[in-house]
């Protein structure tokens, strides 16, 4: 196992000054929304943001897609692990693929393996959107790189029922790309030259002695996402750390 200091820091890694009150934020969008999904989805409270992080339950969310314009390309597969700080729900996680609605280019075939044949039998987004919402509601959305699953989702569901969705996060890239530039601070470092080692969720794990996964499917990122934050977590975060000071 690589070693890591033992010495947890406790200045606010993450500048979440931009972060809405999300409980609040949601009692507007229900109020907004038109899809009785969506309008369920948001009635169902969510942790305030002086809630510490130990006591909130998280769902690791991520998603292969045909490309990574949102967009022009479409969602094809979504996984997601239910899991705390000490603990990791494997039996409520959840995987489906999506029907994206056009055929697929090789290029992307070769990276999450998904086929034409799969993707033509499995359901719309929309056919299963009360199942996904459901899995989502009253917990905190944890992904490695944000803009992927909001804007996709966000697009997929204006594309399908007409209006988007909204919701925090909180983003493992954000927080190792953070950890990664504050390691680099100080004169000595800096006559060394020394610069942040890569964010990808593969090396970033190994950082932590975590194993190594196969990428680019949809239920193992997200596992392996959620494996990464509580990492971070034991390391790095205090244990009383609210979660306002890392959801976005």
């Amino acid at each position: 196992m690589i070693a890591l200091p033992n010495e947890k820091r406790t200045p606010s890694l993450l500048d979440t000054s931009q972060t809405p009150d999300w409980p609040v934020y949601f009692e507007q969008l229900q109020q907004q929304a038109n899809d009785q999904r969506l309008i369920d989805y948001y009635s169902v409270p969510i942790p305030s943001g002086d809630t510490p992080l130990k006591e909130v339950q998280f769902v690791a969310l991520d998603f292969e897609t045909t490309g990574l314009n949102a967009q022009e390309d479409a969602i094809l597969t979504i996984g997601l692990v239910p899991f705390t700080l000490s603990r990791i729900a494997c039996k409520e996680s959840a995987h489906w693929v999506v029907n994206p609605n056009r055929d697929l280019n090789e290029e992307s075939v070769v990276i999450h393996g998904i086929t034409d044949s799969e993707v033509k039998a499995a359901p719309q987004l929309e056919e299963i959107l009360n199942d996904v919402l459901q899995a989502l509601s009253g917990k905190i959305v944890v992904v490695h790189y944000k803009n992927i699953e909001r804007q996709f989702f966000y697009q997929a569901l204006v594309s399908s029922i007409g209006e988007g969705i909204d919701f925090p996060v909180v983003d493992t890239l954000d927080i190792e790309y953070a950890i990664q530039r504050q390691q680099c601070q100080g004169f000595f470092n800096w006559l060394k030259r020394k610069k942040p080692g890569s964010v990808r969720l593969g090396q970033s794990r190994e950082r932590y002695g975590l194993p190594a996964y196969h990428p680019h499917h949809a239920l193992t990122d997200a596992l392996a996402t959620a494996e990464l934050f509580q990492a971070q977590f034991q390391y790095y975060f205090e244990p009383e750390m609210l979660l306002s000071e890392v959801w976005l």
